[in-house]
């Protein structure tokens, strides 16, 4: 693997954000919009849940956190996506770029829009609701980490099967991450989920993240049983991920099905 392939290739995908009012549209639109209507949803609820202490602080933060692991993995899948609209699949993959370069400049980019939609969000946040998500403190780090690492793996899975399947298998890249939402615990906790769903819930590494989340605004402890528990997991998870897409992409090649990818 070479670095400088992975850069070049991931400059080519950031220069078509330079000028393109829908790419960024896709960055910043959908994450301000839900921020600004769930979060003052969330100031009303608020005020009528006196019984449920930090209510608002609970669910802005985990919207932001919901929103870090959605963009991961549609910063992998649409840029994938763009590259089989435009018919470029086969020329990225007959030049030296190898699949593990590619994969690790989508990668690449999605850390690089991650890092803008995340920034509004958080200005946005502290402007209008007054809430600062740095109060996580240090956990913050390990907490995005671990949504990062599965949005890649969710995301890879994603263009695996589009990779395999065309055209037709494209909707997945709309819709996946958001079926593990529901176990994933993002505006509740685990707790209220009937007994057979929590323990689907315990072998998904986003559901230890917000619970974790909420131990530390509710005491500003660590979570370090939570994150140990995603961890794990996402070692799991991202490994599958890479093997799967690499038994993917050997059966495309196979079958001559790279070249009709788009169609």
């Amino acid at each position: 693997m070479k670095v400088s392939r992975v850069l070049a290739y991931t400059t080519r995908h950031l220069f078509l954000y330079k000028r393109s009012l829908p790419r960024l549209m896709e960055v910043f639109y959908w994450p301000v919009l839900d921020l600004l209507l769930w979060g003052f949803v969330s100031v009303y609820l608020g005020r009528h849940a006196g019984d449920v202490p930090g209510f608002v602080t609970f669910f802005i933060g985990a919207l932001i956190l919901w929103d870090i692991l959605f963009r991961s993995q549609q910063g992998i899948s649409v840029s994938f996506l763009e590259d089989m609209w435009s018919r470029n699949l086969l020329n990225i993959f007959v030049s030296p770029l190898s699949p593990a370069e590619y994969v690790s400049s989508l990668m690449l980019i999605s850390i690089v829009k991650l890092l803008l939609t995340s920034t509004v969000m958080a200005t946005l946040a502290w402007l209008f609701y007054s809430f600062d998500i740095f109060t996580l403190g240090f956990a913050l780090i390990p907490l995005i980490a671990n949504l990062v690492v599965m949005g890649w793996s969710v995301g890879i899975i994603t263009m695996a099967l589009i990779l395999r399947f065309g055209q037709e298998a494209e909707i997945l890249a709309w819709g996946v991450a958001l079926f593990f939402q529901p176990v994933s615990a993002v505006f509740y906790p685990v707790e209220v989920l009937p007994g057979w769903v929590r323990t689907i819930a315990l072998f998904v590494p986003s559901s230890h993240v917000f619970e974790g989340m909420r131990k530390v605004i509710s005491n500003g402890g660590f979570p370090t049983e939570d994150l140990i528990w995603a961890f794990s997991l996402n070692a799991v998870y991202i490994a599958s991920a890479a093997l799967f897409f690499s038994w993917n992409f050997s059966v495309v090649k196979k079958k001559g099905l790279l070249a009709k990818v788009g169609e």
